[in-house]
């Protein structure tokens, strides 16, 4: 199959259901929109494979007759012990991927522990947002494991960004320059976090009721490793899928598969 039909109340919804039927990933395919949809009427894309890669699902297709020609009967046994198997890939790479930032986070704290020790949080945050014309309230809230400073304030959807892009970037300065202390320190803007994690967490369960149904795997958009870990942990327990995370950071991402996975 070289192109696909698609439909639903987004433009954006109708170019997922189209790949997904397409079975390709959206940097293969080109993109024509039918019609944008509106109050009373869904938006409908044609989704094409591209001619750069055309060739490369030409010989997917052929390959795919020849097997059903010669086994009219296919076992579903090695799919899930393939998924296995690149599950426990995935673990070691994310347990490798924690070491190098806990070896990153001590190399960092060793170079500068001097500059740090001169500098307080509160006021840095404070000045930071100053900066971006913010007025802002700074709480604290500590667990046994995190240092939790949450920004408060009017205005600061610019603060969190698309998806909270801008938060992961002022994480990141906050971390260089702030004492590092037995806890791992986080940052949050307008409760963006926690409203993130739900947020994440019910389209993990949503797509997983599709992906029963449809019997056909669903690739979410890149994902930070923090995001990763909570479409992985909110579905850990649902026994109709499995996920599995692919690509290589910035753009790694997961797949939620059905546990008898279906081409």
């Amino acid at each position: 199959m070289l192109q696909a039909e698609g439909t639903g109340r987004t433009i954006e919804k109708a170019i997922e259901n189209a790949l997904l039927e397409l079975k390709a990933p959206r940097e293969d395919v080109d993109i024509k929109i039918l019609n944008e949809g509106g109050l009373f009427k869904k938006a409908k894309v044609l989704v094409s494979i591209s001619e750069d890669v055309r060739h490369k699902y030409e010989k997917k297709s052929e390959k795919r007759a020849e097997k059903k020609a010669e086994e009219k009967i296919e076992k579903k046994t090695e799919e899930p012990k393939e998924i296995k198997k690149e599950k426990k890939q995935e673990e070691k790479t994310e347990k490798k991927e924690v070491k190098e930032e806990k070896k990153e986070e001590k190399k960092t704290q060793k170079t500068e522990k001097k500059e740090k020790k001169t500098i307080d949080p509160v006021k840095f945050l404070e000045g930071l947002f100053k900066a971006m014309g913010k007025d802002v309230q700074i709480s604290i809230l500590e667990d046994e494991i995190y240092t939790t400073y949450t920004v408060d304030g009017e205005g600061l959807g610019d603060a969190i960004g698309h998806r909270g892009e801008t938060l992961q970037a002022i994480t990141t300065i906050f971390k260089t320059v702030i004492p590092n202390g037995e806890k791992k320190v986080l940052l949050d803007i307008a409760g963006y976090r926690e409203k993130r994690a739900e947020t994440l967490a019910s389209t993990a369960r949503r797509i997983a009721n599709k992906v029963a149904k449809s019997g056909r795997y669903f690739k979410l958009e890149p994902m930070n490793p923090a995001e990763r870990r909570i479409i992985h942990t909110a579905l850990q327990n649902d026994d109709r899928v499995t996920t599995l995370s692919k690509g290589t950071e910035p753009k790694r991402y997961v797949i939620i598969f059905p546990k008898e996975y279906k081409e």
